[in-house]
């Protein structure tokens, strides 16, 4: 029996290896190979986020979209969102300026 048992290792081997044909030995597997060829050299970097606006300065443009419009609502939406802000006192002077 053990004679037997060697023949049919080594055509398992055998048979093991020749389904590996587009793998060198030593080399790398398929899809990297052809991710290389792909590449033009240069190194790819993944899309960078936009930096984060100033909050205040986001306050300030809604703070003149509020004006802008001149309506009490606008004015009212302005100093709920940024009741705690510097120019919320402004906005509150401007909607008693308002109901004059």
């Amino acid at each position: 029996m053990k004679r037997c048992l060697l023949p049919a290792g080594l055509l398992g081997a055998l048979i093991a290896l020749a389904g590996l044909p587009r793998q060198p030995f030593g080399g790398l597997p398929v899809m990297v190979e052809k991710a290389k060829a792909d590449d033009s050299g240069k190194a790819v970097r993944a899309p960078a986020m936009p930096m984060a606006r100033d909050p205040a300065v986001a306050v300030a443009e809604e703070y003149e979209a509020a004006l802008g419009k001149g309506t009490r609502e606008a004015l009212e939406l302005f100093i709920a969102r940024h009741g705690d802000d510097p120019l919320a006192e402004k906005a509150r002077a401007e909607l008693k300026r308002l109901s004059r």
